[in-house]
């Protein structure tokens, strides 16, 4: 019995190392960002909301036959950078594997 709770403990701090290297942004330091963001930081209002599908719109309603490479390029990196940024305010949770091993494993344990 000691030695599963300390499996689980064990296995409970190496599961939750992998939350600190699970970030997608910059792995330089930067003084301006925090640890934990703000919640509001990362919310779109409705104006800025109507503002960026009104663009996409405009984008997908344009005849891009007529485009040269480098236009279409700018269009399409755009339009990423509108994705990244509806994406980042989307309030999405990502679970990795291990978490979520780590998550059934105490639920069976718990009940």
């Amino acid at each position: 019995m000691k030695k599963s709770i300390f499996y689980v403990i064990v296995l409970m701090f190496t599961m939750s190392s992998t939350f600190a290297f699970a970030n997608k942004a910059d792995r330089k330091s930067n003084s301006n960002n925090s640890a934990v963001p703000v919640a509001t930081e990362n919310k779109l209002s409705e104006l800025e909301i109507t503002r960026l599908t009104t663009r996409v719109e405009e984008i997908r309603n344009l005849d891009k036959s007529e485009m040269s490479l480098k236009e279409k390029g700018e269009l399409k990196k755009e339009l990423r950078d509108i994705k990244k940024n509806v994406e980042k305010s989307g309030g999405t949770i990502y679970i990795g594997g291990a978490a979520l091993i780590l998550i059934i494993i105490l639920i069976i344990l718990l009940v």
